[in-house]
């Protein structure tokens, strides 16, 4: 039996699930809790989704299909789960998708109403789901709690997107979660940690204390260049935690040609899929965009399929792109993904990483040519109708 909780939020469609499961992932990090968020749900959203400004979102955004292949996937990944997991499901479940509760060891309900309520708790009760929390939401109103035991109870509201903010629900629930989740960040990086394939392992929190970025600062590129002046270039290395995509690929490209690994929620440690680029290449898990630019080539990578795994990209070919020229990634990708890409394609002179959060900039992880340096910024013009970028870049000093 795995070791770890697994909290399902669920409710029907539109009760505002995303929205909590954000504000609750942002309050738990405040807390220090180490966990991770599985969205068993194939609709594209991330962090990014509350993060980015909204146009960015909508374009995004990719609604996708359940199917028994990606429930069975989800299941698989919940059952070997490495960390204390918050889980988001879809609003309306069928049978078979069902199943994927059947995994979970706790459940929070969210509905606007009370019909909404009981149809989600005579679900949980079904597959044997103890609750620890049933919340009405509404748009406008006050935060209420009505229970705190052995159910939290009441009202929740303003579960709107891109707000950042929760109020008194989201901290009384945040607190419940730390004590289900009683595994200490210490406790779970010292074990994981001690479990990494390579001798020298990167904490994402400790490098951050390291070069001294502010407390609860995110990370920010300025401080890339001393980050990665904390190990030897060409040294194998481990990264563990919770980091923005550019500074896992920067690590990584630092590493190369030695081995680097990541530490994956679903997964445990495992290394960046092995990728090549060939003319030839044609979409299959992963499909492209490509814009060439003066300096540079942009390229956007886009999973064909709304839960994607390791095994069906892993030794796959990427297009190859004009070697003369930077190349800018681009693509809301699991890290493994990314860093697989971004070593396909560190033969180039430079290579920038695109933030969703950040949408309209690249961050550069890996240069070989004096004018774009790791950690400068370049910021792109984007046609605000079509979302597709239509200038040049500047860096930004």
């Amino acid at each position: 039996m795995n070791p770890f909780p697994a909290v399902v939020i669920g409710g029907p469609p539109h009760s505002g699930k995303s929205v909590l499961t954000y504000l609750l992932t942002r309050q738990l990090r405040a807390l220090r809790v180490e966990h991770y968020v599985l969205r068993a749900c194939p609709d594209g959203e991330g962090d990014w989704s509350q993060e980015a400004p909204p146009e960015r979102v909508r374009l995004l955004r990719q609604k996708g299909q359940f199917s028994q292949d990606f429930v069975d996937r989800v299941c698989r990944d919940l059952a070997q789960r490495h960390l204390p997991l918050i889980v988001d499901v879809g609003g309306k479940p069928t049978p078979d998708q069902e199943r994927i509760l059947d995994q979970c060891t706790h459940a929070v309900l969210i509905s606007a109403n009370e019909a909404g309520l009981k149809e989600w708790r005579d679900r949980f009760e079904r597959h044997g789901l103890p609750i620890i929390a049933e919340l009405h939401s509404v748009l406008i109103g006050e935060d209420c709690i009505e229970a705190e035991i052995p159910v939290l109870r009441g009202q929740i509201a303003n579960l709107e997107r891109f707000t950042g903010v929760g109020g008194l629900m989201v901290e009384a629930l945040a607190q419940q979660l730390q004590c289900l989740m009683t595994y200490t960040d210490a406790d779970l990086k010292t074990y994981h940690c001690s479990h990494a394939p390579t001798e020298l392992v990167v904490d994402v929190d400790h490098l951050a204390w390291w070069v001294e970025l502010p407390e609860q600062q995110h990370w920010l590129p300025a401080y890339l260049a001393r980050a990665l002046t904390y190990a030897p270039k060409g040294t194998p290395l481990s990264i563990y935690g919770r980091g923005p995509n550019w500074l896992y690929a920067a690590l990584a490209l630092h590493a190369a040609p030695h081995q680097v690994y990541l530490f994956d929620p679903r997964m445990g440690w495992v290394a960046p899929v092995t990728l090549h680029c060939t003319p030839a290449a044609t979409a299959d898990a992963v499909a492209w965009k490509i814009e060439p630019f003066p300096t540079h080539t942009w390229i956007e990578l886009t999973p064909t399929q709304p839960y994607l795994d390791y095994d069906d990209v892993n030794g796959t070919a990427l297009p190859a792109l004009d070697p003369s020229h930077g190349v800018v990634l681009s693509g809301k990708l699991p890290f493994w993904l990314l860093l697989g890409a971004a070593l396909a394609y560190c033969h180039h002179p430079w290579l920038g990483i695109v933030q969703a959060q950040q949408y309209d900039e690249c961050i550069v992880v890996m240069s070989r040519d004096a004018a774009y340096q790791p950690g400068a910024c370049f910021r792109f013009r984007t046609d605000p109708h079509h979302g597709t970028t239509i200038g040049s870049m500047t860096q930004e000093r």
